[in-house]
């Protein structure tokens, strides 16, 4: 069964897209939505304020946050959980951890977005 899942996670159509001028609320529901899964944004090492955008969120964090991307970060079912962690850093600048739906367990960095929003 899993190599069906992990099959059927590179042709699903969820696909999930990060506009900077988004509200990290809404990113984080838009998310969950997409895959049942929470994400979680930090300023340094302190969850960061969910009304902040991606833009706000450059004024209250050390860490540079690049926003002038004009493309959005895609998401699909098939990426590894480590390599989207990985994605928002390169391309924004930012931390982001995902975690179980309850947002009280880290996902392993090794399964996909889909066999973890599975579990």
């Amino acid at each position: 069964m899993g190599l069906f899942d992990n099959i059927k996670d590179h042709f699903n159509k969820v696909e999930f897209t990060i506009a900077p001028n988004k509200k990290l609320k809404t990113i984080s529901k838009e998310f969950k939505e997409a895959f049942g899964l929470s994400l979680i944004f930090y300023k340094g090492k302190m969850i960061a304020e969910d009304s902040l955008t991606l833009a706000a969120l450059n004024n209250k964090t050390s860490k540079e946050v690049d926003t002038s991307s004009k493309e959005g970060l895609k998401l699909k079912a098939s990426m590894k959980v480590g390599e989207v962690e990985k994605l928002f850093d390169s391309l924004y600048g930012i931390s982001v951890q995902i975690k179980d739906e309850s947002a009280k367990n880290l996902i392993d960095n090794n399964l996909t977005i889909g066999n973890a929003s599975r579990q």
